[in-house]
């Protein structure tokens, strides 16, 4: 009798990178000869791929670690592994915690995974290995894709900035770039697959070329991009403010399948707590960049990540974000109320913010967002877009009759079911009719529907095998875009 493949899953919190990382150890996991589990089933295998950014984080690791020992107990053979920036930071702390884990890796040395499993079965002890530096680069590494129209690909990890609210950099290490040859030869290689949308990430992704000692890298990669036959959007997150370079606005203006969709993180408005953050930019120098880049794309859509609470922040503070935030008029923004962090030099700052004055700010900022959203959505109606159809976007859209899918500018884009049918990966034509906050709603009839090689490739993973579909990864944080660009690290790491 033939021995059944042992099943996994893989758990995931936290930022983009992390999602990336979590499809490195599905493809390393199924090259080493494991299966996806079912989506109901028991696996032999969990695990978590953490984040250390917010307060909880360590709380929702070890009340799912909690909940997996009796499971543990009763299924002979089962292993939990832990890795990511959590394991970076707490190391023996888990096993001490938890002692039926069975690995603990860092954010160094995820290929290692499947020997110390190997390991952790055969010494029937926990293995516990972290290592201070990068290894190999993860690209290097078997992916299991997520998505068979839009994929991931990292330019650089690791992080130069010394936020003072941020532990990433002491989790990551420093910032090492890949060569462009490298990358562009995986965009490439995706684009032969059947992907038609590429988002180029990196914990500080506009800091490319600081490592190769070229200041122009980024805005030449994002050119070079535009030369690839096929490859019909291109993303990239997140930039800081401090890296973001003229040149880089041009190569967006000027390159036609680089979307004019931008996620600028602003942090804070006001030039006293930016200074207190340890951010290099002030409240004029983030303005000249949206007023350069609406000047270049008047259509671009442009988000942010804000921090409310930060320690110090006075009522004229928060009021300095307040304007930017009106004069900016992002299509949306990540909000997040400031939460200590243990390691980083905000965590030990006089004058913490009470929790009753944080909300209220935070919800005069959620409102002000909610009514900008609302505004800019509403210039979209009459519109006609073409929408990329994604894969499990739209929550209702079984209820609904609808499809949904993302718009050049990565606006989410609810639209009828055409008679016809439609793929994840292929692209519909419609009108939009309705604006909310959050989405836009095309009720009229599909306008038109161009099947692409992304739908081919789609359909092709659908027809495979289980044992050949792409590994699941849970998000510990909502989609926004496809097949789901997570929303940038919480607590704004970048």
């Amino acid at each position: 009798m033939e021995e059944s493949l042992r099943t996994y899953k893989v758990v995931t919190y936290g930022c983009q990178m992390n999602v990336h990382d979590s499809e490195r150890l599905s493809g390393l996991l199924e090259e080493a000869g494991y299966a996806k589990a079912e989506q109901d089933g028991e696996p032999d295998l969990v695990v978590f791929n953490t984040c250390a950014v917010r307060e909880n984080a360590d709380n929702k690791l070890y009340g799912n670690l909690g909940r997996l020992a009796p499971a543990k107990q009763a299924h002979q053979g089962m292993q939990i592994a832990v890795g990511g920036c959590l394991a970076q930071k707490d190391r023996d702390t888990i096993v001490r915690k938890a002692p039926w884990v069975d690995v603990v890796f860092g954010t160094h040395n995820i290929g290692h995974l499947p020997a110390l499993l190997e390991r952790a079965a055969v010494e029937k002890k926990a293995q516990v290995e972290i290592l201070e530096s990068l290894e190999t680069f993860p690209s290097t590494l078997p992916t299991r894709r997520e998505s068979a129209y839009a994929a991931w690909v990292a330019i650089s990890v690791g992080c130069n900035n010394t936020c003072t609210f941020c532990i990433v950099p002491a989790l990551r290490g420093k910032e090492e770039d890949r060569r462009p040859g490298d990358i562009l030869a995986e965009v490439e290689a995706l684009v032969a697959e059947g992907v038609v949308e590429v988002t180029l990430l990196g914990q500080n992704v506009n800091a490319y070329g600081s490592d190769l000692g070229d200041r122009q890298a980024f805005s030449k990669l994002l050119r070079a991009c535009g030369e690839i036959e096929g490859l019909e959007r291109v993303r990239f997150t997140s930039p800081h403010p401090k890296d973001f370079t003229d040149d880089v606005i041009a190569a967006m203006a000027e390159t036609p399948n680089v979307m004019h969709q931008l996620h600028m993180p602003l942090q804070s408005g006001s030039d006293t707590v930016l200074r207190a953050m340890r951010r290099s930019y002030r409240q004029e120098r983030f303005l000249g960049i949206i007023e350069k880049v609406r000047a270049a794309m008047p259509d671009a859509a442009i988000s942010t990540d804000i921090i409310v609470g930060f320690p110090g922040e006075t009522d004229e503070d928060f009021e300095q974000t307040l304007h930017v935030v009106r004069e900016a008029r992002f299509a949306n923004a990540f909000t997040f109320q400031y939460s200590k962090r243990p390691g980083t030099p905000a965590a030990e700052m006089e004058n913490q913010i009470p929790k009753a004055v944080v909300q209220e700010r935070y919800e005069r900022l959620v409102a002000l967002q909610e009514e900008i959203s609302w505004e800019e959505n509403k210039k979209q109606v009459g519109r006609k877009l073409e929408i990329l159809v994604a894969e499990g976007e739209g929550k209702k859209d079984d209820r609904t009759d609808r499809l949904s899918g993302r718009a050049p500018d990565n606006r989410l884009v609810h639209f009828s079911r055409p008679e016809g049918g439609v793929r994840p990966g292929d692209m519909v034509t419609v009108e939009i009719t309705y604006a909310a906050p959050h989405h836009l709603l095309a009720e009229g009839p599909v306008l038109d529907v161009r099947r692409t090689r992304a739908g081919d490739a789609w359909e092709k993973r659908q027809a495979a095998p289980e044992t050949a579909k792409p590994a699941g990864v849970l998000l510990g944080l909502p989609k926004i875009g496809a097949p789901a660009p997570l929303p940038p690290a919480a607590d704004g790491c970048c």
